[in-house]
């Protein structure tokens, strides 16, 4: 099967990053689809003045806000509609290096039906809050998927498989905010999806613009790791049927 590879930039309000987020990822020929999530000025106007579809970049703007998993969800249907196979989704507040994306896309290339993922090395600049919530979530998807190969279930760094994208929109309801990420790697695991989990640097930079809201977002993880656990018991033996094929070359992290 032939690869047409784009990428998807969800923002909202990081106006003074995600220009060269998107500079970055064409520079590398990637097509690129920012969602603006009802940014307001100047961010709004910044992202509006991104779109250039003859240079292969397009911008949709939503409003109002839908929040992150909203944004990403209407990006990977924009892909597909657009004919692509495989999305790279990045953040756009600058957090990720950029440089270890020639590596996911080498893995992905590899392994097209896998869902290939950055694993996150954070240095200093992290809070020591985001860090610890990150491991609960960590234990939640080890015990919602019955395995350890998931290192990493929060990282907005990734290559989608849209082939195994496609249903999963159409039959699931998946989070809208900040509890898309780990939500759709779940359930994409459940549906036999391998997963590659690649080591990436991961800073929070001077000034970076923060859209986790600590009381609603971790709210919102916390139902959804509920409705989570209680799936995977309702659905356990189609589960275990559909484990997905361990892969030969990246360390799927276990079990």
């Amino acid at each position: 099967m032939s690869r047409n590879v784009c990428a998807i930039v969800p923002s909202y309000n990081h106006w003074r990053s995600v220009g060269a987020v998107v500079a970055s990822l064409r520079q590398i020929g990637l097509p690129v689809f920012v969602i603006d999530d009802g940014s307001a000025e100047p961010a709004r106007l910044v992202i509006a003045k991104l779109h250039d579809a003859a240079r292969g970049v397009s911008v949709t703007r939503l409003e109002p806000n839908r929040g992150k998993g909203g944004a990403v969800q209407e990006g990977l249907r924009l892909a597909l509609a657009a004919g692509f196979t495989h999305a790279v989704q990045v953040d756009a507040d600058g957090q990720h290096d950029l440089g270890a994306l020639s590596d996911l896309l080498a893995i992905s290339e590899r392994y097209p039906a896998a869902l290939v993922s950055g694993q996150p090395i954070y240095d200093a600049s992290v809070p020591l809050g985001r860090k610890a919530g990150r491991w609960v979530t960590h234990v939640w998807v080890w015990i919602e998927t019955l395995s350890l190969r998931i290192r990493d279930s929060m990282c907005g760094f990734r290559v989608y498989p849209l082939a195994a994208v496609t249903p999963l929109l159409a039959r699931e309801r998946l989070g809208q905010r900040m509890d898309f990420d780990t939500e759709i790697m779940v359930r994409l695991f459940w549906r036999g999806t391998p997963v590659a989990m690649l080591p990436v640097r991961v800073v929070y930079p001077p000034g970076n613009t923060s859209n986790f809201n600590l009381l609603r977002d971790n709210w919102m993880i916390t139902k959804m790791h509920t409705r989570l656990v209680i799936t995977m018991l309702l659905r356990l033996v189609p589960i275990l049927l559909n484990r997905p094929p361990r892969l030969a070359g990246p360390d799927p992290g276990g079990i």
